[in-house]
């Protein structure tokens, strides 16, 4: 698929808005020089990477790893302060 886009004099061009929810474009895309010309790549986002530690982790974001982990806590938290008071 080609389409043909404007640029402005600064150098911006608009990518189509069914272009950009395909690949999930954000604020902020990766440009690379390629032989046949420049390519824009979408950035992952935070909340979509699996980090250094997915295979301790498979098939968790790290935002879910640390959620989780939270949750534990506040479990803990609550089982130790009911604790104290028996």
């Amino acid at each position: 698929m080609a389409r043909v886009v404007s640029v402005t004099k600064k150098g911006q061009a608009t990518i189509p808005k069914d272009l950009r929810e395909r690949y999930g474009v954000g604020d902020k895309v990766l440009v690379v020089e390629t032989e046949e010309g420049i390519l824009f790549k979408p950035l992952p986002r935070p909340e979509d990477e699996y980090g250094t530690l997915k295979e301790l982790f498979p098939r968790k974001t790290a935002r879910e790893v640390l959620e989780e982990a939270r949750e534990r806590d506040r479990v803990r938290e609550e089982e130790l302060s009911r604790g104290k008071k028996n």
